[in-house]
């Protein structure tokens, strides 16, 4: 089952974008919302969605074998999206794009393109713990968008990192920029993901 929005464009391209929060927020984030009308106004098809559990409970955190069943909800809302557009993006921000990256590993081929919004590399002042076991096996382009002030990860811990994926992969940094990325910078994230998708 999905929940969520689907944002329908005036002049359809073709591309559609699985959106998804963060481990303590929700589709109705301000962030995703701004992203999902941006990605309108240019022809995107966009699911703005909750996580699997999200729907079981309004607030709180993931809890034990959530995860599995978060990446599922992914995956329902990719192949929905598959039925709209023929290029599907799938991402969301830290704990969504997680998820995302994880399924995109488990299973190549759910989206041609990851939108990576504040990836949570690991927990705030635990750089030992690191949340990137699956990296390796990631062929999906994947494009990371990514504060310089993120306790989650530093630039210089992300670029070491990000270099364990094969596949294309860029990271746009913004400085002065914490892990709650601004709905003012929707247009910019955006016109990043537009000139990764032509590279």
């Amino acid at each position: 089952m999905i929940q969520g929005w689907l944002h329908e464009p005036d002049a359809p391209t073709g591309q559609g974008l699985v959106l998804t929060h963060g481990a303590g927020s929700n589709c109705e984030s301000g962030l995703l919302v701004a992203i999902a009308e941006e990605f309108t106004k240019v022809g995107f098809h966009v699911l703005r969605c909750n996580l699997a559990y999200r729907r079981k409970r309004p607030s709180g955190p993931p809890m034990k074998g959530d995860p599995e069943r978060d990446r599922e909800a992914l995956r329902e809302g990719a192949a929905f999206m598959r039925g709209v557009a023929s290029t599907v993006l799938l991402g969301g921000h830290s704990y969504g794009g997680r998820q995302s990256t994880m399924l995109a590993a488990e299973q190549p081929g759910t989206a041609d393109a990851l939108l990576l919004l504040s990836y949570p590399l690991h927990p705030p002042r635990k750089p030992e713990e690191l949340r990137t076991a699956h990296f390796a096996q990631l062929t999906t382009p994947s494009l990371f968008i990514h504060g310089a002030r993120d306790p989650f990860g530093s630039i210089a811990e992300m670029e070491a990192a990000l270099a364990a994926i094969a596949a294309k992969h860029t990271m746009m940094p913004f400085e002065k920029t914490g892990h709650e990325l601004k709905p003012e910078l929707a247009p910019v994230i955006l016109r990043e993901t537009l000139a990764f998708l032509k590279v």
